[in-house]
């Protein structure tokens, strides 16, 4: 999370801090929980809504292209506006969106209250972490309420394909959105009685052209492969929108060279080994989340598995990146980050490559062993390319490195499930799942390669920073949220 400004003192009491930082911390839960709860449903879904194969893909995209658009813009406004207030208007927001997603009869309605989530996403979320570092009374105050931050983060997206599982099993695949309102509605209560956020207000001027620019941009950008999913790469609209999405890209990079506020701090840009750990990143996250859009498919339609089982079966997942990111900052300090990149991507070609073979036959077995072997690799990946993205940043520009690095994950998420699903489109056969899958995980597995090639074309040879390896694992890394 990005944190700008400078923090307040909030004088409040032991027990209404306890309660308020509980409030904020929940509606954390709630955002991490709802990148993954629909995850699970998919297929729930698409039969009751009458979803394509390609359109369904924008369930999930719709929620991060907006989240991952807006939210520097949204760390911004808070900084400006006041972030108690930015956090209540956006935690409303987000209520009403999971309200009209909830009781939506149609893909289009669903789709909308999805991209308002995202937006509503990105005004609350900058605000979480500055909150709870504001309230505390001293150091070592914070840093338990960071730990608190850490672990919430940790467990929501796994959280989220099992509470998903849950209530499509047992309601409906609807109280995944619905069960926002009424836990919603008590966070705006309690915080809106307790916490006073006295942080002084930044200057009023930010950018909003910046964040419209690069939102289009990537809009048009995965719209782009949608397209060409459903309609065929030789389509009039395929070239127009990948059109679009380079004209809106270089408006972005003008208007952020010009701007007395830019959203995107282009100095940091220059140096290549940060640039490529972003690339990184973000095509490592396009790749997970294209693996999880479709084996959570898998398991439901091919192995029969009912939402709640195919929710615990993600829990390998989940439980081995949580315990092998623990030993993970020593290995980037004795061989470097470049080391754990190129072999974090090995391991993810791998698991994709196990992932080809699924069929008609295939076990659980044959889902698990990859999925693990993935994890391992997404453990390495998370680590050192947050530690690479973060290395060397100014104090002053650590919140806009932050932004840039949520920005991408979401961004690179969204971009790589429109990808792989495009393919998949290609070589699918009408109510048949399988064919397809294998060319959808073997470029699920290229995107994985093409990581590693980045990290070992930019990045140097072993980082001597051990101080920065400690301080590795960001609390809103996807290493907590896989």
């Amino acid at each position: 999370m990005s944190v700008t400004g400078t923090p307040a003192a909030v004088v409040l009491s032991a027990r209404a801090t306890a309660i308020a930082t509980a409030a904020v911390l929940t509606l954390q839960l709630m955002l991490t929980v709802d990148a993954q709860v629909m995850t699970v449903a998919l297929p729930s879904i698409q039969r009751d809504l009458g979803f394509s194969p390609s359109a369904l893909s924008w369930i999930p995209n719709a929620y991060a292209i907006a989240f991952g658009g807006l939210i520097l813009l949204g760390g911004r406004i808070g900084d400006t506006f006041g972030r108690t207030r930015v956090f209540l208007l956006g935690t409303a927001l987000f209520v009403v969106a999971s309200l009209v997603g909830g009781l939506s009869t149609s893909p289009e309605v669903l789709i909308a209250a999805r991209v308002v989530q995202g937006l509503a996403s990105a005004a609350a979320a900058p605000a979480v972490l500055a909150l709870v570092s504001t309230m505390a009374k001293d150091e070592n105050a914070r840093r338990k309420v960071l730990a608190s931050f850490t672990v919430v983060s940790a467990v929501g997206a796994s959280a989220g394909l099992v509470l998903g599982g849950v209530l499509t099993d047992l309601l409906s695949w609807r109280w995944g959105l619905l069960i926002n309102v009424p836990i919603g509605i008590l966070v705006i209560l309690v915080v809106r009685r307790i916490v006073h956020d006295g942080a002084p207000h930044a200057s009023g001027k930010f950018d909003v052209f910046g964040a419209v620019f690069a939102t289009l941009g990537s809009v048009s950008l995965v719209w782009g492969f949608v397209n060409a999913g459903e309609n065929g790469w030789g389509s009039a609209g395929t070239p127009g929108f990948f059109g679009a999405a380079v004209a809106f890209t270089i408006l972005l990079v003008l208007v952020e060279r010009r701007a007395a506020n830019p959203l995107i701090a282009i100095h940091l840009l220059k140096q290549p080994a940060r640039v490529g750990a972003l690339v990184n990143m973000g095509l490592t996250l396009g790749a997970q989340a294209s693996m999880l859009f479709f084996i959570a498919q898998y398991l439901q339609r091919v192995l029969d598995f009912s939402p709640l089982l195919a929710g615990v079966g993600f829990l390998p997942l989940t439980a081995t990146i949580f315990i092998v990111t623990r030993w993970v900052p020593g290995w980037a300090a004795r061989f470097g980050p470049r080391t754990l990149l190129i072999v974090g991507g090995a391991l993810l070609v791998a698991s994709f490559l196990g992932w080809s073979t699924l069929g008609e036959t295939s076990n659980y077995w044959h889902v698990v062993i990859p999925l693990v072997v993935h994890a391992l690799g997404c453990a390495l990946i998370f680590t050192a390319g947050t530690l690479l993205a973060m290395d060397g940043v100014p104090d002053n520009d650590a919140g806009s490195a932050s932004g840039m690095l949520q920005m991408v994950q979401q961004i690179g998420g969204a971009l790589g499930i429109a990808i792989v699903v495009s393919v998949y489109a290609t070589g699918s056969v009408s109510g048949d799942f399988v064919p397809g899958l294998q060319a959808a995980f073997l470029t699920g597995g290229g995107l994985a390669a093409l990581a590693a090639i980045v990290a070992a074309v930019t990045v140097g040879g072993r980082r001597r920073s051990r101080s920065r390896v400690a301080q590795v694992i960001p609390v809103d890394s996807p290493a907590h949220g896989a």
